[in-house]
């Protein structure tokens, strides 16, 4: 690979997205073709518009990033100002995001102690902690339930996850904005989370307590999904 290839990449790769990252220059002079399968899947994972509006990809964004604390990416902040996104719309997401952590200790609830206090159901109280953050809040429930199938998709939490995609279904959210929420996870962190996530899904639809349009119910009653040996 010769300095001007590299050097025509990155101005490229500059004058594309207005700015690059150190990866680039060293994909472009070492693994040229992995670069090229890279870009294209960049572009079709965060670039191009499929089912979430601008918005709503920016809100997961930015929720996502930050459930991450994840410092890279911060283009997002300018792309979640310029499609409307503002200060109180920030505020809403890092609620969320702070309300998600506390996810697995509900699961916690929901796996070890649950028989110690029937009365307080884990995923009720998940939920009823949820309302006073939405109740009032610039995002519309939709937007939020989205952000948080997000987050406990980048964050690998098959509790919370469960919870709000049964609730996203509850409000009618379309499954193709669901999955493409649950697919911006893959850049940041890697395809394995979201195979989890998908399978917390299919669980969600195989027991019966969400209507599933026929595409998705179609996948859900397809044999033979999981990991090898399981």
């Amino acid at each position: 690979m010769t300095p001007e290839h590299v050097h025509d990449t990155i101005a490229k790769i500059r004058a594309a997205r207005g700015f690059v990252l150190p990866h680039h220059g060293a994909l472009a002079a070492a693994l040229p073709e992995l670069h090229a399968a890279y870009e294209a899947m960049y572009r079709a994972l965060t670039l191009e518009q499929r089912h979430l509006s601008p918005l709503q990809k920016e809100i997961c964004w930015v929720a996502i990033l930050a459930a991450c604390e994840e410092p890279v990416g911060t283009h997002h902040v300018a792309k979640f100002r310029a499609v409307g996104g503002d200060e109180a719309m920030a505020a809403a997401i890092f609620r969320l995001v702070g309300w998600a952590a506390g996810a697995r200790r509900h699961a916690c609830l929901a796996q070890h102690w649950q028989a110690l206090f029937p009365g307080v159901p884990a995923t009720e109280a998940y939920m009823e902690g949820l309302r006073p953050l939405l109740a009032g809040s610039p995002l519309a429930e939709g937007d939020a339930r989205l952000a948080l199938i997000a987050i406990h998709t980048a964050c690998d939490e098959p509790f919370g996850l469960a919870a709000d995609i049964a609730a996203a279904y509850a409000l009618g959210v379309p499954e193709t904005c669901m999955a493409e929420a649950m697919s911006l996870t893959i850049w940041p962190r890697g395809v394995n989370p979201f195979v989890r996530a998908t399978e917390v899904w299919l669980g969600v639809i195989r027991e019966g307590g969400v209507k599933a349009s026929a595409p998705f119910q179609a996948w859900a009653e397809a044999p033979g999904q999981g990991r090898f040996g399981g």
